[in-house]
């Protein structure tokens, strides 16, 4: 993954029941580009994350998105604008599947350059947080070949729609982005080669209601 530090943060536990329905979720699920600068709360990057690759089945360590063959190849990170998550530091962050924590990969606020990489897109500066979804792909198509990679593609759409209703649910904004240059968005990140970025989805309070 690259030079990166050792702090990691544990989230809250997440809440497994929620204040709307899944079918008002649904409704309610928008593309939101305008965001305010408040900070979002650890509870709800917890519930977000939770919802993107968390554990659901402890024994079975089965995850909250299904995975040809459980391979799960997607590895989760975490930029954090200043005060983007009420008493965490800004940075680049990952997400520890395992542990439901976070680890500070990177620090410093390199939202400006996430934008700068993905064609300007501002959104991506002014959101306090952006969740940028990884795929390791190896993980699938070893088993699978050259048809693995249309299964990491449907996986990262199954985390991807889960956070627009995780977001959704707990009156938050979100977008899913999938115009960056590749090996800028990977160099920003400071992440090996094999890290190959799929989404960019922006988090924070929505601007408008």
């Amino acid at each position: 993954m690259g030079t990166g530090q050792s702090t990691e943060i544990h989230l809250p536990s997440p809440s497994q029941k929620g204040s709307i329905s899944l079918e008002e979720a649904i409704t309610r699920r928008r593309s939101i580009r305008d965001f305010t600068p408040e900070p979002i709360s650890q509870s709800q990057l917890s519930q977000i994350l939770w919802a993107t690759q968390g554990i659901t089945d402890t024994s079975l360590k089965l995850r909250a998105v299904p995975s040809a063959g459980a391979t799960y190849p997607l590895e989760i990170f975490v930029v954090c604008g200043q005060n983007g998550i009420e008493e965490i530091g800004d940075g680049i962050y990952h997400y520890s599947i395992a542990h439901h924590s976070l680890t500070l990969h990177h620090k410093g606020d390199v939202r400006l350059d996430l934008a700068r990489a993905s064609l300007n897109q501002e959104f991506i500066y002014e959101a306090p947080v952006d969740i940028v979804i990884c795929a390791l792909y190896q993980r699938t198509t070893l088993g699978y070949g050259s048809r693995g990679e249309r299964y990491v593609h449907m996986e990262v759409g199954h985390a991807g729609q889960n956070i627009y209703l995780q977001a959704t649910a707990l009156g938050l904004a979100t977008v899913a982005i999938g115009a960056f240059n590749d090996e800028q968005v990977r160099q920003v990140l400071r992440l090996d080669k094999q890290y190959k970025p799929l989404y960019i989805m922006p988090v924070g309070r929505p601007a408008r209601s």
